[in-house]
């Protein structure tokens, strides 16, 4: 795909960036549907994103930006508008240039993403009880779907604590009729077991849950996008669990994402190029 002066850009937004497969997959789909856009990583230092998006506001060819797990509660205060889920969440992933309002406009579409994607595997959460960890701003929009999903039980458990409790505490009043509590990492008694954190982008990371206590059985499901098996993925499929890959949350909202930020992508175009 050749890029010129007509072309328009979407932004990817990480820290670090190396790992990011988004454009891979977002290029690939829409030059297969004669798209004339281009999706480029940028690697922007927390330091320097406040003036960055500041300046970004000036890009007329940029359509608009898609934001990475360690940033997508860092830019709610350069949002001049939010969409529902984003302003339950207090989470953004994708952000629309608004460059006659001068203004950015934030959406999430983690959460559907996820359980679309487990949705195309045959993977259903009704009736089931779910482990999520991670409550950061992938997790909460997780969280969110899971338990719009009408699971029979959603346990979330985070490092910091207080960050599981604040979103329980969130979800319980907007989905009353879900069971909804903090719990810890242990896997046993769990039908579906989410990682929402960052843990697993490198092989030394630690792994989220709590190995000795995991069953067969379980579905192990993962937010982090690798080549082949993350070391979760990896260490439950050797016990015997069948296991989900973060690419599959990329294919179920890639289009959503798109049309969000003015960019007709449609599904059938969706290159399902990052194998797991």
């Amino acid at each position: 795909m050749e890029i010129t002066g007509h072309t328009k850009l979407v932004g990817i937004v990480a820290n670090p960036i190396e790992h990011v497969r988004t454009p891979q997959l977002f290029n690939a789909s829409v030059a297969k549907q004669g798209l004339d856009v281009s999706c480029v990583p940028f690697h922007i230092r927390e330091p320097n994103l406040q003036k960055w998006l500041s300046g970004a506001l000036g890009l007329s060819n940029l359509a608009g930006l898609i934001i990475t797990i360690l940033y997508k509660e860092a830019v709610i205060d350069w949002c001049g508008e939010l969409s529902d889920t984003a302003i339950l969440l207090e989470s953004v992933n994708a952000m629309r240039l608004d460059e006659k309002r001068g203004i950015w406009i934030g959406g999430n579409f983690d959460g559907d993403g996820f359980v679309a994607g487990l949705r195309s595997r045959g993977h259903l959460l009704e009736g089931k009880r779910v482990l999520l960890v991670g409550a950061g701003g992938a997790g909460k929009a997780m969280a969110y779907a899971i338990a719009r999903s009408k699971p029979a039980e959603l346990v979330v458990h985070n490092r910091a604590e207080q960050r599981a409790i604040d979103l329980v505490s969130r979800l319980n009043k907007a989905l009353p009729e879900i069971k909804i509590s903090v719990g810890d990492n242990d896997p046993s008694g769990f039908d579906v077991v989410v990682n929402a954190t960052s843990l697993g982008l490198k092989d030394s990371d630690a792994l989220p849950i709590k190995m000795d206590r995991l069953e067969g059985g379980t579905l192990i499901c993962e937010a982090v996008m690798r080549d082949g098996n993350t070391p979760l993925l990896q260490a439950a499929h050797e016990r015997g669990c069948a296991v989900h890959h973060g690419q599959y949350m990329l294919y179920g909202q890639i289009v959503e994402i798109a049309q969000f930020l003015g960019i007709p992508l449609r599904s059938e175009s969706v290159v399902r190029k990052l194998g797991p």
